[in-house]
C-alpha cells in the first residue's frame, strides 16, 4: 500500500511537472511568434477595438470598472486578498492556508523571472490608463490572478467557485488590454503560465475536512 502510494505520487509529480513544462513551452512559443510580428494584426486589432470602445458613450463607466478590476488584481490588491484568505483559513485549515500562500508567492516569483527573461516592452498603441514600470510579457495580472483565484477555486472544489473565479480571472485579464498596458497575447501567455503552475502545485493540495483533496478532479461537482 505504501509503495503504491509513493509510486502514485511520483507519477502525479511527473504529470504536474510535465504540465508546467508544456505551459512554459507554449509561453515561449507565443513570445517567439509575437517577436516575429506574426501576432501584430490580431493584437492591434483587438486593442484597437478596446480603444474605440473606450471612446464610446459608455467608455467612461467601463473604464472605471476596468481600473477597479485591475487594482484588485494588482500585486498590492492580490496580496491583500491573499493575506485575508490565509488569516481566515489559518485557524481551521493551517496546511491549506500555507499551501495557498506558497502557491501564490511562488507563482509571482515565477512570473517576475519570466518577465526578466523575455524583457518585452509594453504596447504603445493606446494611452496607458494605468501606471506600469515592469516588462509586459507575460502579463503578471493574468498569471498572478489565474494562480490566486484558481487556487481558491481548487480549495473550494465546487463548480460555482470555478465559475466565479473564472469570471474574475477573465475580467482582470481583459482590463489590462482595455487600459492599454498589455497586448492580448501577453494576457494569454500569463493565463497559460498560471495554469501550468497550478497543475504542478495541485499535487500537494492538502485534503479538506472530508479527508480528500479538492482540486481539478472535483471541478465537475
Amino acid at each position: 500500500m505504501g509503495a503504491r502510494s509513493i509510486s502514485d505520487r511520483r507519477i502525479a509529480v511527473a504529470k504536474g511537472a510535465g504540465a508546467l513544462v508544456l505551459a512554459l513551452f507554449c509561453v515561449l512559443g507565443i513570445a517567439l511568434v509575437q517577436r516575429q510580428g506574426w501576432l501584430d494584426g490580431l493584437n492591434a486589432g483587438l486593442m484597437g477595438m478596446a480603444g474605440r470602445a473606450r471612446d464610446s458613450g459608455a467608455g467612461t463607466a467601463v473604464t472605471w470598472i476596468m481600473q477597479l478590476a485591475s487594482a484588485v488584481g494588482g500585486t498590492a490588491g492580490r496580496f491583500a486578498l491573499l493575506g485575508a484568505c490565509v488569516i481566515a483559513l489559518w485557524g481551521i485549515a493551517r496546511r491549506r492556508a500555507l499551501w495557498l500562500l506558497w502557491v501564490t508567492v511562488g507563482g509571482t516569483l515565477l512570473n517576475l523571472s519570466l518577465k526578466q527573461v523575455f524583457a518585452a516592452p509594453r504596447p504603445d498603441l493606446l494611452p496607458h490608463l494605468d501606471l506600469v514600470r515592469s516588462y509586459g510579457f507575460p502579463s503578471g495580472h493574468a498569471a498572478g490572478n489565474m494562480i490566486f483565484f484558481g487556487a481558491l477555486a481548487m480549495l473550494a472544489g465546487r463548480r460555482s467557485a470555478y465559475v466565479g473565479m473564472g469570471l474574475a480571472i477573465a475580467l482582470i485579464g481583459i482590463s489590462r488590454v482595455w487600459l492599454g498596458v498589455h497586448w492580448p497575447s501577453d494576457v494569454l501567455a500569463g493565463w497559460i503560465e498560471g495554469l501550468g503552475w497550478l497543475a504542478l502545485c495541485g499535487i500537494w493540495l492538502p485534503a479538506g475536512r472530508g479527508g480528500r483533496a479538492d482540486g481539478f478532479r472535483r471541478a465537475g461537482r
